[in-house]
């Protein structure tokens, strides 16, 4: 297909009163606006509440190595990364699969969605900081020279044998995540709905809720 012929196309399918991504992109932020404040708060804030849960999630994993490695030392050090980095990867993640989609109506599955907010509250928010905790107290068992490393040959069953107690009383925490994320992503989804519902402002939107 040519250039001439794609515009072509576009400026008939406006004319056939198709509406566009921009234009539905536009009336689902108007529409956003109209929410209560409430339902607004809840929608804009939700993935932070998630992120906050994944940098608790952090601090406990961080905790539970320090303690199996019988690292005392750098405990600052060691528990800023554990607490920012999960809060922001969760709540990018979390954005970038969940609320953009669905402010930009790409998404209008409510499995899907719930689906997609329990897989980033348990993964991201709860197996995420449990794998990056693991090198960071590591780095510092070598360092301070608190535990017995291998240098070679079982490195990798000495590592799985240090996690194994952690997965083990961390296992809950990635339940509740999971089911966390779950919850607020059914409520985006509930609150997605209700906005969709809403009687429009400009009669000439009227043909998108058609």
């Amino acid at each position: 297909m040519s250039e001439e012929d794609f515009v072509g196309e576009g400026t008939s399918r406006r004319k056939a009163g198709v509406p566009q991504k921009a234009d539905i992109v536009e009336y689902l932020a108007a529409q956003f606006h109209r929410l209560p404040e409430n339902d607004r708060k809840l929608f804009m804030y939700g993935s932070v509440y998630l992120g906050i849960n994944g940098a608790f999630a952090g601090l406990i994993a961080n905790s539970l190595f320090r303690r199996i490695l019988h690292v005392t030392q750098a405990r600052l050090t060691s528990s800023l990364p554990m607490a920012v980095l999960p809060f922001l990867t969760t709540v990018a993640m979390y954005s970038g699969v969940v609320s953009q989609p669905l402010l930009q109506g790409d998404m209008n599955c409510s499995v899907c969605t719930v689906i997609r907010g329990g897989l980033i509250g348990s993964i991201v928010g709860g197996l995420y900081p449990i794998i990056l905790a693991l090198p960071i107290n590591g780095g510092l068992a070598a360092r301070y020279q608190t535990s017995p490393l291998p240098t070679q040959g079982n490195v990798m069953r000495f590592w799985m044998k240090v996690s194994e107690p952690v997965l083990r009383k961390m296992s809950f925490v990635l339940i509740l995540q999971g089911m966390f994320g779950a919850y607020i992503s059914s409520r985006h989804f509930t609150i997605y709905e209700k906005m969709l519902h809403l009687p429009p402002a400009d009669p000439q939107t009227d043909e998108f809720t058609q």
